[in-house]
């Protein structure tokens, strides 16, 4: 399992997803309005493969992609 922390300075609609190396998404974390303040979203990743995997936030005029990795 992985957490991914992030803040919001401010409120609005957040995404966030995880994608597979080819660029398909393979689950949505969040995807909804939240409030400013701090979050954090688990990736229980035991149902996917060992390898690369991404994710993606978006929000608000924001967005950053990170790159994960998956060892099993």
């Amino acid at each position: 399992m992985t957490r991914i922390r992030y803040d919001l300075p401010r409120s609005g609609s957040v995404r966030l997803a995880v994608y597979d190396v080819m660029g398909r998404e393979v689950e949505m974390l969040v995807n909804e309005r939240q409030a400013a303040g701090s979050y954090e979203a688990v990736w229980d990743g035991t149902r996917f493969a060992s390898g690369v995997y991404f994710y993606r936030l978006t929000a608000e005029g924001f967005n950053e992609t990170r790159k994960m990795i998956l060892i099993r």
